[in-house]
């Protein structure tokens, strides 16, 4: 879920890079980083903190170069510590190297144990790092032959930006799980970002998607080279980047994420027409789904809730404690707009299902006489293992209740999920080429499931 960006040919690059995570701060808090490339020196900040506390003119000065990429971090693997911030950097004897990861190695443990045996010592804890080791250690000629030697070692899901002296190169895996886009800046140079919201605050236009299973070399002169991954690409692209993670200006899958949420929501009202005085969202991701619904059903769309900005997404608060603190701190209900109202709340997804909870508590106190629950997703089952923080199965709410039993619990008067046939309907996806294990339970690599929360 992480946010990654990278610059070539620009003068300005890590000024730009720095905007473009700023951009794609929603796909991260915990930590950011920008590494430069002057073509003879890397420079480097990584920080624990948000880009606006990471970064100042001073910093943007320090870091040199017309190359540059950037990172977002929020931690699947690996403790949120910072030998574990990104983008990770190496020497050897190809020289430089850094690489800015958005994804999860599903084969991370047993690349790691290999090359431990082979006496390699691991300076963090992250997947990413094996990337690093796999290239070192590689008997190809080239830089790039090492680079995708290595990639056809690694499994499971990797958008992943290496810089070079000699530039940088972008790698989606072959299944396409994260998106990855490569756009131009007006001014002259490339930039690749995690979404396209990133291209439009710096002036770029986007070009063209990083094709699944594409190694796109950008050099510092703006030659590109493309070169495939083996296998060849089985689509298995994350549908959870339109439901929730991306930003709804931006264009993922080649569709507009703002256009999605809204017919989600219009397919909510078809599964479930239910009479209310108002539909009210749940802020900021279940916005632009609540139009649609309250559009499809001809019900008025007010704001429930006035949502804090400068508190982050409690998702992807690591602590248990945090998140349920955060429900409060971040969102508080509008009395004169629920009272005595028969409420319609539209939301993403339940995983744990305490947010949730404390949500419809805080609606009834509010003096709501009715309320509904609808979320655009089908019930969260099964836990991710490609870059989604998602708890273990028995802690999923949904795979170890029933849906009278989630209502119960939540104490919500109704609950509904849209369908994964509705779904794809409102998306207008081929479901062959995209994942929706965390719905399904069909998982489209082999993966070993963890017994126990992550320690991120």
């Amino acid at each position: 879920m992480c946010g990654i960006v990278g610059i070539v040919g620009h003068p300005e690059a890590s000024n730009l890079a720095y905007l473009g995570l700023y951009s794609l701060q929603h796909r991260g808090q915990e930590s950011a980083g920008i590494i430069s490339s002057d073509g003879q020196k890397f420079h480097k900040i990584r920080r624990r903190s948000l880009v606006s506390d990471a970064f100042n003119k001073d910093a943007i000065k320090f870091l040199k170069g017309n190359v540059a990429i950037g990172h977002v971090r929020y931690a699947t693997t690996g403790q949120n510590a910072q030998r574990n911030v990104q983008p990770l950097m190496a020497t050897g004897a190809f020289g430089n190297m850094a690489v800015a990861h958005n994804g999860n190695l599903t084969n991370f443990v047993e690349l790691q144990k290999q090359l431990e045996k082979e006496g390699t010592l691991f300076q963090s804890t992250v997947d990413t790092e094996v990337v690093l080791h796999l290239i070192a250690k590689s008997q190809k000629g080239t830089f790039i032959d090492k680079l995708l030697a290595s990639m056809e070692q690694i499994e499971g899901a990797f958008s992943l930006i290496f810089l070079t002296p000699e530039g940088i190169v972008a790698v989606r895996d072959p299944h396409g799980f994260r998106p990855l886009s490569l756009g131009r800046l007006d001014q002259g140079g490339i930039v690749v970002a995690s979404e396209t919201c990133a291209f439009d605050l710096i002036d770029a236009k986007f070009e063209r998607d990083i094709e699944p299973g594409e190694v796109l070399f950008i050099r510092n002169d703006g030659t590109m080279q493309s070169y495939s991954l083996k296998p060849k690409p089985k689509f298995s692209k994350c549908v959870f980047e339109h439901v929730y993670f991306s930003r709804p200006d931006s264009n993922i899958f080649g569709k507009s994420v703002y256009d999605s949420r809204k017919e989600l929501g219009k397919q909510l009202a078809k599964e479930f027409p239910i009479e209310a005085d108002l539909v009210t969202p749940v802020p900021d991701s279940g916005v632009i789904s609540a139009m649609g619904y309250a559009e499809q059903m001809g019900i008025t769309m007010q704001m429930g809730f006035i949502r804090n900005h400068y508190v982050g997404r409690t998702f992807i608060e690591p602590s248990q404690s945090i998140r349920g603190f955060g429900v409060k701190v971040k969102l508080n209900p509008v009395k004169s707009v629920l009272q005595g109202k028969r409420v319609v709340v539209i939301d993403d997804s339940i995983v744990r299902g305490t947010t949730s909870k404390k949500i419809i508590k805080m609606i009834r106190d509010a003096g709501a006489k009715e309320v509904t629950l609808l979320i655009t997703s089908p019930p969260f089952l099964n836990p991710c293992v490609y870059g989604i923080d998602t708890p273990t199965k028995a802690e999923l709410l949904a795979s170890r209740m029933s849906i009278e039993e989630m209502r119960a619990f939540i104490e919500v008067d109704k609950l509904g999920f849209i369908s994964l046939q509705g779904m794809y309907k409102a998306l207008d996806f081929k479901p062959s080429e995209f994942c929706d294990a965390c719905f399904s339970g069909k998982y489209p690599t082999a993966v070993e499931l963890p017994s126990s929360p992550p320690s991120a």
